[in-house]
């Protein structure tokens, strides 16, 4: 177990976990899932990020492995502790990357869950980020329809960020101060409707 996964058990906060980024370095995403999670992170939440790095790390999903490796494991049990979770991907070729599918494809694992399933009743936050604005549709409508299957709830708001447009910066912060305030609106959603998915 790391040693962020460890701090993460001993603070009884209740926890938002980031999963979006490219490989091979960090990417617009990944920056601008990190806004959208210290905005989470600001309302008292504990917080935990998945990039690109992570995922790389994750093999391929198979499910009929009977193994599943560290990595694959600390994924799936962080977001068994979730109250929400934040995904941020690339728009490719119309549609989410293949490492961010293949992350939430993992997400399996909990299908026979006795407490929760899936992602069930859980607030989720979108992001896509992609080099012209139709593939920023088209990623956020494909993402909305796999939280739907993994029987989540979508947040209100969706960010949809151009990068042709955007340019964000190494200190965490953005060339367009009002895609910082989308991206931080998605941080704050996932943080106002996670206590509700707590009540019954």
């Amino acid at each position: 177990m790391s040693g962020e996964a460890e701090a993460l058990q001993s603070d009884e906060r209740p926890l938002v976990v980031g999963i979006g980024g490219t490989i091979g370095g960090v990417s617009s995403t990944e920056r601008a899932l990190r806004i959208a999670l210290d905005a989470a992170g600001e309302q008292g939440f504990r917080i935990r990020l998945f990039g690109g790095a992570d995922m790389a790390k994750l093999p391929l999903y198979d499910p009929k492995a009977h193994e599943r490796t560290p990595e694959e494991r600390d994924f799936v049990d962080t977001v068994r502790r979730a109250s929400a979770i934040i995904i941020a991907s690339p728009g490719y070729h119309g549609s989410i990357s293949g490492v961010v599918k293949n992350a939430l494809d993992l997400l399996e694992e909990t299908a026979r869950d006795s407490e929760r399933t899936y992602l069930a009743d859980m607030p989720v936050g979108l992001i896509a980020t992609a080099y012209g604005w139709q593939a920023t549709g088209s990623t956020i409508a494909a993402l909305r329809s796999i939280v739907h299957a993994l029987r989540g709830w979508p947040t209100p708001f969706a960010a949809a960020i151009n990068s042709a447009i955007t340019k964000f910066h190494d200190d965490g912060g953005a060339s367009d101060p009002a895609v910082v305030e989308q991206l931080r609106m998605v941080g704050k959603q996932v943080a106002r409707f996670a206590p509700l998915a707590r009540m019954e």
